[in-house]
């Protein structure tokens, strides 16, 4: 499995080895051991989320009150999408930067967001399928998201898709928006919640 760490501190592309014959292919896109050699302590899996998006669907920006958070390892397991994280901890030192990473079902690549980062994706195809493994159960108390056509974020959403969005997602406030009103994660908070981890401590 190779590793590559993404332009957004605490985030990677994880790239799995194919094995193709005459039947078809196996692949392992999620790995434990190389997400511990990257993390310093292992993946908790609270729950798994499965969407389908249509061509042009985006979903996000979303993230959740760190701590506890909600660490998220995601691939596409059909069609093909483009993957985004945000940086979106005040006082990060990559804070609003943004990267991207095409996820599809050829390649089978996969994406960690660490706790405190916000996640969004566009389906390039119809019928796309996003496998998320979650570190935590759903919490719609401490769940937020911003507008994903934020223009001062300008993430990278393809010209060529007419923009398919939630209403939830098309009223999220945009990334000065939510700053202004105390909403973001703290760089330090997230940090800190990094390192119980790493200590074996899961509690917040």
């Amino acid at each position: 499995m190779e590793v590559r760490e993404l332009a957004v501190r605490d985030a990677y592309e994880f790239v799995p080895k194919k094995f193709p014959d005459r039947r078809g292919l196996f692949v392992a896109p999620f790995q434990e051991d190389a997400l511990v050699d990257v993390l310093g302590h292992p993946f908790r899996l609270a729950q798994t989320n499965h969407s389908v998006s249509c061509r042009g669907t985006i979903r996000g920006v979303h993230y959740a009150d760190t701590p506890p958070g909600q660490a998220k390892y995601v691939y596409c397991p059909k069609g093909a999408l483009l993957d985004v994280v945000v940086d979106l901890r005040t006082g990060s030192p990559t804070f609003g930067r943004w990267d991207a990473v095409r996820l599809d079902s050829t390649d089978y690549h996969a994406v960690y967001v660490a706790e405190g980062l916000g996640h969004a994706f566009v389906a390039l195809e119809d019928d796309t399928v996003m496998a998320y493994l979650c570190s935590t159960a759903y919490n719609p108390v401490g769940e937020h998201g911003l507008t994903p056509l934020d223009p001062a974020l300008d993430l990278p959403w393809p010209h060529d898709l007419t923009p398919v969005l939630s209403e939830k997602d098309t009223s999220a406030p945009t990334l000065a928006e939510a700053a202004d009103g105390g909403i973001l994660p703290r760089y330090d908070d997230c940090v800190a919640y990094y390192e119980k981890l790493r200590a074996g401590r899961q509690d917040s």
